[in-house]
């Protein structure tokens, strides 16, 4: 496991109701390589034991800080003063746009809908988007936060754990 200073983490991975264990799999994994804890909130789509779910987050596990929150408002009164930034298609603000900082949230939607319209408008001004062609409706999801992680890694310096 990472050795974190304080609650402030370096890199901070949400998945909302995440639904396909292997994609939960590949973000922990994601997590463990590079620093930063991973919260899942809400209905689970899979079992924490499922086969899938471990394998794809291969001998990982212990090398990663993991908190379970049962809904999106406990997670905001725990963290009332963190930066949020919810990854989305249904913005233009693109995520290379922002500045991030240590400590920030990135937080991503279920596989098969995304996050919800009311999140999406309380953080208008926080929402990003990875850009893709008009063809296509979305990227995988642990693809989605691999490719915000290390943006966000990328503008920190690099690792730091």
């Amino acid at each position: 496991m990472c050795n974190f200073i304080n609650d402030s983490k370096y890199l901070n991975i949400v998945m909302f109701e995440p639904e396909i264990p292997q994609n939960t799999g590949n973000v922990a994994r994601l997590c463990a390589c590079c620093c930063a804890k991973l919260y899942l909130i809400g209905r689970l789509g899979f079992s924490m034991s499922d086969k899938y779910l471990k394998r794809s987050g291969l001998d990982y596990w212990d090398k990663l800080e993991i908190e379970h929150i049962i809904d999106f408002e406990e997670f905001e009164n725990k963290f009332p003063k963190e930066k949020f930034y919810l990854f989305t298609t249904k913005t233009n603000k693109k995520f290379t746009d922002v500045q991030y900082n240590e400590g920030d949230f990135l937080i991503f939607g279920p596989e098969t809908r995304g996050l919800p319209e009311v999140l999406l408008n309380r953080y208008n001004e926080n929402c990003v988007t990875i850009p893709m062609s008009q063809n296509t409706r979305s990227l995988n999801l642990s693809n989605s936060v691999a490719i915000g992680a290390y943006e966000a890694i990328r503008q920190f310096g690099g690792i730091k754990c």
